[in-house]
């Protein structure tokens, strides 16, 4: 089948990727979900989020489906910036080389379904924003939740099987793929109910709160973070929120 296609080809290119390219940063295997072209939530994402978002058919005509993933840091990478104010720079590195590896991974994965007479679109893992309403086009969180990779946590990422602590992408293409089912619960704790406020607690900017995320001072701290480390590239990067929580490398059910 088609899918099962998919998910082997980016789960042997993330396991090769390291070797292949010399990476100092290695990745858990990645979670792959699937969500019809035509969810009725993209449309709602539009009406919600912003009227500029793109629909799957904007940038692939006749798009049938959205593959979207999860590729999950592994353990030490986010134990490396639990403490302290400034990101450290195991994070800020493992930002920029999977920001890479996303961008090798869809190219890879777009020839694979050309090969097989697919055509596909493919978008930039991050940067893909309005910088003064700080709201992104393509929005690979939402597409992430829609596909059923995970839910929204209080700090606004995905919380998957595997956790929030990783980078997400997506390819739209114009083979069917069934559907992923959406989870059937919060994997928040707060958002179910129960008590956590981890993630606020971590944010020691004021930019995350009970009450919501301010985007603009969050946006402030990554920018003056992306000066740490410039022989890195851009890494404008914080995460606080994100490391060593009850959702960081697992969704807490």
């Amino acid at each position: 089948m088609i899918g099962e296609r998919i998910e082997a080809f980016i789960r042997e290119y993330v396991k090769r990727y390291r070797r292949v390219k010399g990476t100092s940063t290695d990745w858990e295997t990645p979670l792959v979900a699937y969500a019809s072209a035509h969810d009725p939530l993209f449309h709602r994402l539009r009406e919600v989020v912003d009227h500029r978002h793109l629909l799957p058919s904007d940038l692939l005509r006749n798009a049938k489906t959205v593959i979207a993933y999860f590729i999950p840091f592994r353990r030490e990478v986010a134990l490396s910036n639990a403490g302290g104010r400034r990101p450290s720079r195991e994070w800020a590195l493992a930002y920029v080389e999977t920001n890479q590896l996303t961008n090798d991974l869809n190219a890879s994965l777009a020839r694979m379904l050309e090969s097989m007479g697919f055509r596909c679109a493919v978008t930039p893992p991050t940067h893909n924003f309005d910088e003064r309403r700080l709201v992104s086009n393509w929005s690979h969180k939402h597409v992430a939740y829609i596909a059923g990779l995970g839910t929204f946590g209080l700090h606004h990422m995905i919380i998957t099987e595997k956790g929030c602590c990783g980078r997400l992408g997506s390819v739209v293409t114009d083979a069917v793929v069934k559907p992923t089912e959406r989870p059937g619960e919060e994997f928040c704790l707060h958002k179910r109910g129960e008590e956590c406020l981890a993630c606020v607690e971590r944010c020691t900017f004021g930019a995350l709160t009970v009450n919501g995320l301010n985007r603009h001072r969050c946006y402030d701290v990554c920018m003056r973070n992306s000066r740490l480390y410039p022989d890195l590239g851009l890494a404008d990067v914080c995460g606080k929120c994100v490391c060593v929580v009850p959702c960081s490398f697992k969704a807490p059910i």
